[in-house]
């Protein structure tokens, strides 16, 4: 570890090393009319330097090594200019630019960790920018699936995400599982459940990769990866302050400021957003629900090492507050209420739910371009987050089952990656990546035995009046005194109040080494083959701590002297280590400048999962998918219109699977099992098109199938045959206008519909009819004036029709016999003003 650690230092200090001489570039920056330009950004990429042009529309770059460049030129609403240069002395050299506010957003990506238009890469890519997010008023982490096919992301609360590609689920939050979507952030893995919602503001774009992306995204990328990358420093004078306030007590602030602090040398940028709503579900027993409260900042700095040499910092911190979720019982009616999540809850403890989470991360991208066939990057994270959630898992007002959630992980990453390129034949890169984390998860339970004993009872007799009567809890001061039935138990005091916990911790190591080559065989067709070898030391650990006071009731269910979690008699411990590939082959064939055509083959793998309980440990094979897909990608009339197709199918093995189920025998079990088989196929197309300056249309569509098959990998009946995966609507759609037009020359208005719909979906794979959604759809606007692009006022409304819906059910009340269900948000609406300076 201590010479790879030198071999970083080394080649830092290698990087540093620069010539201060150089030559000048100079000129002015004007319309076709002759008009200066003041603010267009010049940039030379392969040194990462630039700056922007003044008031008289000049510009001057100093201190350049002599060699070939590319000089890039762009503002908003005029079309980008790049030219081929030799510098070899001072140089003075002038761009005009030709007005064009028609080409789409979103239309270069770096999924192939290098710039390349969306079109070029041989993979499902949907592509949006900050541009994208604001106009559609996207403002919460889940709305952005809304228009992504083939995305689902349900979000019970910033600590708890359910995030879907093309039908498989990943909200796993035992920290010794490995998800099977992978999230990035900055080119850094933010995967675990518990840490990895962060809020969308500041971002230069988020990109989500369909299909399996172990060879661009690591091992948790099975079926999928989503990027998101923030605005980093630059080299200029800039700002923007956003406030809105709406129903629900609504408010929200956010903002960014740049500026140079040494000139051409060093840059900061400060951004920041504080977001807060009341819950939308009101509570008896005190409070609300489904609300939200998070405050974040990032700085972010920018070192001109050198010529060649570039050095972005990027600190994040976010620290979400939100009231509890609204676990809302389907069976049993608050009091004077009745059992639809949308209306009034009673959850006990009311003001005590609620969540207090914490993330940070700070991230170092050390880019050095060698020459012009090689660049070098290194990344370097550290991350970390700690969760507490109180909520209350029978959804009534009785005390029986109040859980806590706490989370925590750390971790720190290594990367380094080299890039190459010759004769615009060969493409590609290869490196090396270190990850090392460090979580646990632990929940406990606090409950009144009285209240839980009247639970189990209602469970075990059908009885529903024993647990709740017209919304009243229910006790029973002892076990009924029937030895017939209770045994020694018979009669047995139950206590007032009780609490245990259980514990699993998770410590992993893993090294990987990777390479992806693309060789453009004549100039328009091109290979691409990628692999990535991983190993990985996992470590794995349960314990469960006895309740404060020995449970009569754990006498009946085998897990005396707890209530509900079997003893472990101190921690129980296991690890191993494991090697895997992944990898990937593609073809993209241009089939004109305006058409290509793609199709490739890929490997997924979620890692294996030792699991432990308190009967021992076992060990589920590394789940697998091979995945087959062709598409076609446009962008016709300059850049205006884009329109994309693709259909897949996939196949898995080894799927794992784990249903949670109460037996009045033994008490709460988990039954994890990895010899399921399932299969999936779908299609998905997308469009946008850009009919006037400043105005585009956006419509798309996702079609999936995916079920558990007949029999599994032993040639067994499976249990969930034929079953739907959970979460995974079979149609999926949304569309949308974005019309802006110019009133006078400093005036704008505009107006943004925009309308998704989902098919019905199941939230459990045992596809219980009770425990669903059916098909709804979503209207939203948002209405507003710009003046002199500087200046915005709007007005927003989302689920303008109220549509009632629910994002999820079952839950661990499911498990007992009582499922509980969260409501969807109801109608928003607010106003926003926003300047830029």
């Amino acid at each position: 570890m201590r010479n790879f650690y030198s071999l970083c230092v080394f080649l830092f200090f290698c990087c540093i090393s620069y010539a201060q001489n150089g030559v000048k570039l100079q000129g002015k920056i004007t319309t076709e009319g002759g008009d200066p330009i003041t603010g267009a950004n010049i940039t030379i990429p392969k040194i990462s330097k630039g700056t922007t042009s003044d008031y008289s529309g000049d510009y001057q770059i100093q201190a350049i090594a002599a060699g070939n460049y590319t000089i890039k030129v762009s503002f908003i609403g005029y079309r980008t200019l790049t030219k081929k240069v030799t510098l070899n002395n001072n140089t003075t050299l002038n761009f005009k630019l030709e007005e064009s506010a028609f080409e789409l957003e979103g239309l270069v990506v770096t999924a192939q960790k290098r710039e390349q238009k969306n079109k070029d890469v041989p993979i499902a890519i949907t592509s949006y920018g900050n541009e994208f997010l604001q106009k559609q008023n996207i403002q919460e982490f889940d709305q952005l699936s809304e228009f992504v096919p083939g995305l689902q992301i349900q979000l019970q609360s910033a600590n708890n995400p359910g995030i879907v590609i093309r039908g498989i689920t990943s909200d796993n939050g035992d920290s010794r599982v490995e998800p099977r979507v992978s999230v990035f952030q900055n080119g850094v893995s933010i995967s675990k459940s518990r840490g990895s919602v962060v809020e969308l503001y500041d971002i230069d774009r988020v990109e989500v990769l369909k299909g399996p992306q172990g060879t661009l995204f690591g091992r948790g990328a099975e079926i999928g990866a989503m990027h998101i990358i923030n605005n980093t420093a630059k080299n200029e004078n800039s700002g923007k302050l956003t406030l809105g306030y709406g129903n629900f007590n609504q408010f929200r602030t956010t903002g960014y400021v740049n500026t140079p602090l040494v000139k051409d040398k060093l840059f900061v940028r400060l951004a920041g957003i504080y977001s807060k709503r009341d819950g939308f579900i009101d509570n008896l027993s005190g409070g609300d629900l489904n609300g939200k409260e998070t405050l974040a900042f990032r700085g972010s700095l920018k070192y001109m090492i050198g010529m060649n040499t570039t050095l972005d910092v990027i600190a994040n911190w976010q620290h979400d507050t939100p009231p509890g979720t609204a676990f809302k019982s389907g069976t049993y009616a608050p009091v004077g209420g009745d059992t639809n999540p949308s209306n009034f809850a009673d959850l006990e403890r009311g003001n005590e739910l609620g969540l207090d989470r914490t993330v940070y991360d700070i991230t170092a991208n050390l880019k050095h371009h060698i020459n012009e066939n090689w660049d070098f990057t290194s990344i370097t994270a550290y991350r970390e987050f700690d969760s507490d959630e109180a909520f209350d898992a029978d959804g009534t007002a009785a005390p029986a089952l109040f859980f806590h959630e706490i989370a925590k992980g750390k971790q720190f990453s290594q990367e380094v990656r080299f890039n190459f390129s010759a004769d615009d034949k060969l493409h590609g890169f290869f490196g090396g990546n270190f990850l090392f984390e460090d979580g646990s998860q632990a929940a406990p339970l606090i409950t009144n035995e009285q209240s839980y004993g009247a639970l189990i009872l209602s469970y075990l007799s059908g009885n529903q009046d024993l647990f709740m009567v017209d919304g009243v809890p229910q006790y029973f001061p002892n076990i009924p005194n029937d030895p017939s039935t209770f045994g020694d138990a018979a009669g047995a005091p139950l206590n007032g109040a009780n609490s245990e916990s259980y514990t699993n911790y998770g410590k992993n190591y893993s090294g990987d080494i990777f390479a992806d080559v693309s060789y453009s065989v004549i100039p328009s067709l091109s290979l691409t083959l990628g692999l990535r070898g991983t190993w990985e030391n996992i470590n794995a650990g349960y314990e469960v701590e006895d309740a404060e006071t020995p449970s009569f009731i754990g006498a009946l269910l085998s897990t005396y002297p707890n209530n509900l979690f079997a003893p472990t008699n101190g921690r129980l411990e296991a690890s191993e280590n494991f090697l895997s590939t992944v990898g990937r082959f593609a073809v993209n064939f241009e089939a004109s400048k305006r058409l290509s055509l793609f199709g490739n083959i890929a490997r997924g793998r979620r890692p294996n999962v030792i699991n432990i309980d308190e009967t021992g440990s076992n060990t589920l094979a590394a789940e697998s998918v091979w995945s087959y897909e062709v598409g076609a990608k446009s962008l016709f009339l300059n850049n205006r219109l884009q329109f994309d197709v693709n259909a897949y199918t996939y196949k898995y093995r080894h799927f794992q699977t784990s249903i949670t189920t109460f037996d009045p025998e033994t008490g709460i079990n988990t039954n994890p099992d990895d010899s399921g088989s399932a299969t999936s196929y779908g299609f998905e197309t997308a469009f946008q098109y850009a009919f006037a300056r400043n105005s585009n249309f956006f419509a798309n569509y996702s079609y999936i199938d995916a079920s558990f098959d007949d029999e599994d990998e032993n040639g067994n009946e499976q249990e969930l045959a034929g079953n739907t995966f959970r979460l995974t609507p079979k149609h999926s759609f949304s569309l949308g206008v974005n019309y802006q037009p110019s009133i006078t020359k400093s005036l704008d208005l505009y107006i943004r519909p925009s309308y998704s719909y989902k098919s019905k979906v199941f939230f459990e794979e045992t596809n219980k009819p009770g425990v669903s959604q059916d098909a709804y759809g979503l209207l939203n606007f948002k209405v507003g004036t710009i003046i002199n692009k500087k200046y915005e006022v709007n007005f927003f409304m989302n689920n303008v029709l109220d549509e009632e819906y629910v994002i999820d059910g079952g839950n661990t009340g499911g498990g007992f016999g009582i499922p509980t269900f969260i409501a969807g948000a109801p109608r928003f609406y607010g106003v926003q003003a926003s300047v830029k300076f």
